[in-house]
């Protein structure tokens, strides 16, 4: 029962988004879009209560609790990030607003944004460990190893995300050079912004003539 209820919050996330984001942007009707933006929350306290309902009742704690709590910790940290990136782009495409800019992919701008996204992946890790920690005192002397795993998850995917943060600061990525630079600052005629066959010509030219 936990796992359809988790996949019905799934499908009930995006059919609210996508609800709320049309109501804005295609109905022009803000206050309902934000009314249907909140219930989003809703969601991962139905899931919440389910699960302890469930725990109350006499259910053997199970790998189903666990998921439920990485993924509330996952809305609570992913939820409005993901919202906030998909309004932008419905409002580019429905209301004309300015294309939204994508995130840095090169240098020290890529590792600060990269970092942010880690430290969202520490709240998930930490929200769903509070909730674990919760279930396993709620219990008791049951079985409660199915839950700590799932608290080992969450601190793992802390480290494996860290660690691919690392890289980007270490190894920073570099932008190639027929993307942009300093010859992209230059003023249209500059010897450097023309190509360097036509250079070469103008050279060989100017010697003939001397």
């Amino acid at each position: 029962m936990i796992v359809a209820l988790i996949i019905a919050c799934e499908v009930g996330f995006w059919v609210l988004l996508a609800a709320g984001l049309a109501v804005r942007y295609l109905l022009k009707m803000r206050r309902t879009s934000v009314a249907l933006l909140l219930c989003e929350p809703v969601l991962e306290l139905v899931l919440f209560v389910v699960t302890a309902v469930d725990l109350r009742n006499g259910a053997e704690p199970s790998w189903e609790h666990g998921l439920a709590a990485l993924y509330i910790g996952f809305t609570v940290a992913y939820g409005h990030y993901t919202i906030r990136w998909l309004d932008g782009h419905a409002a580019h495409r429905l209301a004309g607003a300015p294309r939204p800019p994508k995130p840095p992919r090169y240098g020290l701008a890529r590792a600060r944004h990269e970092g942010r996204l880690w430290l969202r992946t520490v709240l998930m890790a930490a929200v769903a460990c509070a909730l674990l920690q919760a279930a396993i005192r709620y219990v008791g002397d049951g079985d409660t190893s199915s839950l700590r795993s799932f608290q080992w998850v969450a601190l793992r995917a802390v480290g494996l995300h860290g660690l691919i943060a690392l890289t980007y600061l270490i190894w920073p990525k570099r932008r190639p050079e027929s993307e942009s630079g300093p010859e992209s600052a230059l003023p249209a005629g500059h010897p450097q912004d023309i190509p360097d066959t036509h250079v070469r010509r103008a050279r060989q030219d100017e010697e003939q003539v001397r």
